[in-house]
Formats: structure tokens, C-alpha cells, sequence
């Protein structure tokens, strides 16, 4: 018995990375989902995929510089399927550029970043919990970070960004738990994307796993086994969750990366 079936999805930013994990893995549990993206060739090629595989994917527009399509984008999936039953809000964005320490970080640059992840979220779920409801109810699943939780050394936008996802997804789970709408949030840590790799050399990367107890980067299919529970029935009782996908970073003494450097292990 497939996990999803019969179920309505729109997971953005979908073509690549997390995204596209959690789009693929939907489809194989028997979801049909739209791949909610800023280039339509793109996504329309992975629908192809979803489809030899036996999936069913279909595509509509979201790109983060146009905000009518956050809205726009469950309205569609409202005009051609009458319902939507999960929604995967995947995107995020910064800017190691710009995006760097509280004194160094220039206010537009700033708002600009807070502005595209949280109005991505909150738009779409003003437009998705409605829908939701008229049909009995859905699971909406929010893609934060664990860097909503733990400060960091520069990605202060990106960061507050994440930790307010964090506080509205406990806020719709609160306001429409009784119109049947469930909202959790996955964190992931590092996890191995061509958009991470790009933003970290090997030496950090070799240092930083020293503080991850599990020893090892992410995958994406780590945060795709995530979403898919929470979209499934199998947490028909779970709301207004946080869940860390990142190996155990940021549970142990700060000493940790210190003490695993030595050569010692427990």
C-alpha cells in the first residue's frame, strides 16, 4: 500500500536538490504532484521522468521574484484538481555575498532575503488552508533549517528567516488544527545539494562533520523520508512539529568537534 495515494501535492522548487527529492519520492508513494517551478522546461522534463517511472507530475509557475505566483500557484492546482492535500513549501534562498554577519549585512539585502522565504510561505498557506479545509483537511510541510535554531557566524537573513518559519508553522498548526490541517516543519542540516557545495570548501566541510555525531553529511532522500511522514497518515496525529534532520548537530557540548579532532571516539 502506497503511502500517498490518490493525494494532490505541490512541492516548490522542485527541478533540484531537496526539492526534487521530495517531489520524486511523493509520485512513487502514489501522489500526484505538481512540480511548482520558476522554469516550466525544466520541470516539465522531470514530469517526464516521474511519468516513465510510473508517477503522475504535472507543472505550474512559482518563481520568488514574481510573489503574485505564490498565491497564483495553488490556484491553479485549485482550478485543475478541486483540492490540494499536501504542500511542500522547499524554497529558500540567500546569499553568502550579502547575506553575512549582523553589522555587516546591508538592511535592503536583509529584507530582501527575509522577505522571499517567509512571504513564499505565508502566501501559498493563506491560499492552501482554505482549500484544505473545504475537502476535509491536508498536511502542509515547511522546508526551515536547523540554522533556524543554532546562530551562526555570517547567514544572519537566512538564519531569521528560517526561525520565523519555524514560530508560523507552530502558528498555522495552532489556528487550523480544527478545520483538519496539519503544519510541521523539517530542518535540515548540511546536506550534500550542488547549492551546498558550492558554499563550502572541503577543509570546512571536514571540520564541520567533526560536530555532526552521526559522522556524516545528508542526503537528500534524508529529507524526503521526512517530508514523506509528514505528509502521510502515518502522522495523522503529529502537529505543529519541529523536526532536525541533520545527524545530531547542534545536541552535543561545544566541545564536541574539539574532543572527535583529537582521534578519540566514544
Amino acid at each position: 500500500m502506497k503511502l500517498v495515494s490518490d493525494k494532490i501535492a505541490l512541492v516548490t522548487s522542485s527541478t533540484r536538490g531537496i526539492g526534487r527529492a521530495c517531489a520524486e519520492t511523493l509520485a512513487h508513494e502514489g501522489a500526484k504532484v505538481y512540480l511548482a517551478v520558476r522554469r516550466p522546461e525544466a520541470g516539465h522534463a522531470l514530469a517526464r521522468e516521474i511519468a516513465e517511472r510510473g508517477g503522475d507530475a504535472d507543472v505550474v509557475l512559482f518563481d520568488a521574484d514574481k510573489p503574485e505566483t505564490f498565491s497564483g500557484m495553488i490556484d491553479e492546482v485549485a482550478s485543475r484538481e478541486g483540492r490540494l492535500d499536501i504542500l511542500v513549501n522547499n524554497f529558500g534562498t540567500t546569499d553568502v555575498r550579502r547575506d553575512l554577519d549582523v553589522v555587516g549585512t546591508k538592511w535592503d539585502d536583509f529584507s530582501d532575503i527575509l522577505s522571499k522565504n517567509i512571504r513564499s510561505v505565508f502566501e501559498s498557506v493563506q491560499r492552501a488552508v482554505p482549500l484544505m479545509a473545504k475537502n476535509g483537511g491536508g498536511s502542509i510541510i515547511n522546508i526551515s533549517s536547523i540554522g533556524g535554531l543554532e546562530p551562526d557566524m555570517q547567514r544572519t537573513a537566512y538564519g531569521v528567516s528560517k526561525a520565523a518559519i519555524n514560530f508560523l508553522t507552530r502558528d498555522i498548526a495552532v489556528q487550523y488544527a480544527r478545520r483538519g490541517v496539519r503544519c510541521n516543519a523539517v530542518l535540515p542540516g548540511y546536506t550534500q545539494t550542488d547549492a551546498a557545495a558550492g558554499n563550502m570548501s572541503p577543509e570546512f566541510l571536514s571540520a564541520f562533520l567533526l560536530n555532526v555525531p552521526l559522522g556524516r553529511a545528508g542526503q537528500v532522500q534524508d529529507i524526503a523520508d521526512a517530508v514523506l511522514y509528514f505528509a502521510s497518515d502515518h502522522s495523522a496525529y503529529v502537529t505543529g512539529q519541529l523536526l532536525p534532520v541533520a545527524g545530531g548537530f547542534g545536541l552535543p557540548t561545544p566541545l564536541y568537534g574539539m574532543y572527535m579532532s583529537s582521534g578519540k571516539r566514544g
